[in-house]
């Protein structure tokens, strides 16, 4: 599919950036050393105090982002604690935040991504998150456990994620180019400008590719990404954002323990009855165009009425191992809500909101006999159509600063129609339709001094399932597959000392889940879902963040920063049985016990920076009857980079950087029940990157 080049460290200096920047007095651009956190967040509808929230919460900086690879977003959200994203292929995402993988062979099927205002996840509750590039994030904000109240259908949380150009105001320009082992080429551009006091702007572009460690695993992506924000009156505030990804990536298929160990390398061999990856070309070409338009005034001193539109179109191929499919899916819809804030009494302020938002999806979706990578023969010609909206009504109120209680909840409906049109058989048309449910949530949060709080919560978990597992690749409309549901019970608890150099979190929690969706895979290879009856999904996760040095006149080290993140998943099949097999009491498939990720951030004099990750990851039960396991592994990635002043404002960074430093045999993304044994997509060895980039 993609041209290939050696398989080489690509080490480009042919590089030009240029950046105004506002940066902090001693603090280099772009430094590698995180933030320990904020101390507010937009969290829901305005700023909060992060120790005071009831919700689980965890920010993820740009600085975060960039501390490791720049072409992935891979370790910078595993850094979060109950959040797992894994990468099978280089481009073949998939992501469970306080859940399983259980629904994803790729993307991301039971929580709600939004960009500011603006969903990314489509009407159907699909995500495609590999569209995105790292260089048009400014900030992730994760908020872990469900919450249908206020963002609709999901069933393990809520990332919000912050566009350059709408977040902090500032004016920066940089142009990027580096490259690595396996054929890795990246280049980024990135230009905000704060024009005057009202209006600000941001363009960014980015071009990925690689060869991949894998036979059939090359990757391409053409990224570009606009952000307006516009104070036009002093109450009144227009913004616009828009992307626009050309992603391909060959997809390799997955290989069985045996031909692993003959030739980790290799891409799914042929049998006597199906072909090979390579010799079907298998792959999967995604040209996605998504924007939208919000507006928000605020009146009276104490309301404020925002409202979006947005809209999106997908032209998606996928050349498999038994078919050829296209599909066309295009989604539009609005979000909006009134809100209300009185804060003029400090010993008791509340807020309340009213809103409500829609989404309708039209997808046609053409299955053709796969010739060898070429379309062959129709076999299927489906049409499916689905509207999804809900109402939400949250208050919040504050007394003495101390005591935080809010109450929300969300009524959501759900309508999806088809018709099939296969080929000599007469049509089908029929319709899915849900009864309207109920997402409640209460939460609660006590701050006992200034350095302590308590929080707890209660909250419902309703996941709809996709138009992707309705209509999956055995081609078939699944009319009788019910949304995830559940009730999820939390407590949790938040320290940050005077100075802020130590903050600790932790929360524990147990989500009992209804009819959880899993994924199964036919006998001629096509996947299909199923509901289980009952999944207790119980867990504890923890944050520290230390800043244990911090000088600003030292001739050596200068700044340290230390953070480790601790999730505990005790996740079993309640009830479950699939025909004659009864797995209840089973581990969940697709979910570690353990994961232990440690950052270490380090900057030293002159501008060095070094950062360095170690995550632990306990086996991984692959199948249902938990007969099969992947193999426990510590990954360890670490970047050193060097910041120049070339003049007052033009600035050079050049890094070097590596991954799998150990060369563990591991795989960072497996195929769970899969057929003929092949669970396992096995990830690089030990590989390297480096760069330059111009900051002015």
């Amino acid at each position: 599919m993609f041209k290939k080049s050696k398989p080489i460290l690509l080490f480009s200096i042919a590089t030009l950036c240029f950046s105004t920047s506002s940066y902090g007095q001693g603090q280099a651009p772009d430094s590698s050393i995180n933030e320990i956190a904020p101390v507010e967040v937009k969290a829901y509808f305005h700023k909060q105090m992060m120790l005071q929230l009831s919700h689980s919460t965890q920010v993820i900086s740009q600085q975060s982002i960039s501390s490791q690879n720049p072409s992935s977003l891979v370790s910078a959200l595993n850094s979060s604690a109950g959040l797992r994203i894994e990468e099978r292929s280089p481009g073949s995402y998939r992501l469970a935040l306080r859940g399983s993988m259980l629904r994803s062979p790729f993307g991301v099927r039971n929580s709600k991504i939004y960009m500011d205002e603006i969903p990314l996840t489509d009407a159907s509750g699909n995500t495609y998150l590999n569209l995105l590039d790292p260089i048009g994030i400014e900030q992730v904000l994760v908020m872990k456990g469900p919450d249908g109240s206020l963002f609709g259908p999901n069933s393990g949380g809520v990332l919000q994620l912050t566009p350059n150009g709408l977040g902090e105001r500032h004016s920066r320009k940089s142009f990027h180019v580096g490259g690595g082992s396996f054929g890795l080429f990246q280049q980024q551009l990135s230009f905000s400008q704060e024009v005057n006091d009202r209006y600000q702007f941001a363009f960014d572009q980015a071009y990925l590719r690689s060869d991949g460690y894998r036979e059939q695993t090359g990757m391409q992506k053409k990224y570009f990404q606009t952000s307006h924000q516009w104070n036009y009156a002093n109450n009144k505030q227009f913004k616009l954002f828009a992307i626009y990804s050309d992603l391909g990536y060959e997809t390799p298929g997955g290989l069985n323990a045996q031909q692993m160990e003959e030739n980790p390398r290799q891409a799914r061999p042929a049998t006597a009855t199906l072909p090979g990856a390579i010799q079907q070309q298998a792959a999967i070409y995604n040209k996605t165009l998504l924007g939208g338009i919000t507006h928000e005034i605020n009146f009276k001193d104490h309301w404020k009425h925002v409202i979006a539109l947005f809209g999106s179109t997908t032209d998606f191929k996928n050349p498999f191992i038994t078919n050829y499919e296209v599909r066309d899916e295009k989604n539009i819809g609005y979000r909006t809500y009134l809100s209300y804030q009185q804060e003029d009494n400090p010993n008791w302020t509340y807020e309340m909101q009213l809103g409500t938002e829609a989404q309708q999806g039209h997808y046609h979706i053409l299955n053709h006999e796969n010739n060898l990578g070429i379309k062959g023969t129709l076999t299927d010609d489906d049409q499916l159509e689905n509207f999804q909206h809900f109402y939400f009504y949250r208050i919040k109120t504050q007394i003495a600063n101390r005591f935080l209680a809010e109450g929300s909840i969300g009524l959501s409906y759900y309508d999806m129609e088809f018709n099939r049109n296969i080929p000599n058989q007469a049509a089908v048309s029929g319709q899915k339709k849900l009864d309207p449910n109920w997402m409640p949530r209460l939460g609660l949060s006590y701050l006992f001094n200034p350095l302590f709080a308590i929080r707890g919560s209660i909250s419902k978990g309703y996941s709809t399932p996709t138009i992707a597992e309705v209509r999956s690749s055995d081609n078939q409309i699944n009319e009788n597959l019910q949304p995830e549901e559940g009730t999820n019970y939390e407590l949790g608890l938040r320290f940050e000392s005077v100075n802020r150099t130590i903050i600790a979190d932790i929360s524990a929690y147990s989500y009992q889940m209804k009819d959880g969706i899993i994924r199964q895979v036919n006998e001629q290879g096509n996947e299909y879902f199923v509901n289980a009856g009952e999944i207790d999904q119980q867990g504890i996760e923890a944050s520290l963040f230390t800043h244990l040095l911090d000088r600003e006149q030292a001739n050596f080290f200068k700044n340290m920063v230390f953070s480790s993140h601790l999730t505990y998943q005790d996740y079993t099949f309640k009830s479950y049985q699939l025909t004659d097999q009864n797995y209840s009491g089973n581990r969940v498939t697709s979910v570690p016990q353990w994961i232990w990720v440690n950052n270490l951030n380090l900057q030293l004099n002159k501008q060095f920076n070094l950062t360095m990750m170690h995550n632990f990851t306990s086996r991984i039960p692959l199948n249902d009857a938990n007969s099969v396991y992947s193999n426990k592994y510590h990954l360890l990635q670490a970047k050193v980079s060097w910041i120049v002043g070339l003049n007052e404002q033009l600035k050079l960074q050049v890094f070097l950087g590596g991954d799998n430093l150990l060369n563990e045999k591991y795989s960072l993304g497996n195929d769970i029940n899969a057929l003929g044994n092949r669970y396992f997509n096995p990830s690089p060895t030990r590989n390297y990157y480096a760069g330059i980039k111009i900051m002015y």
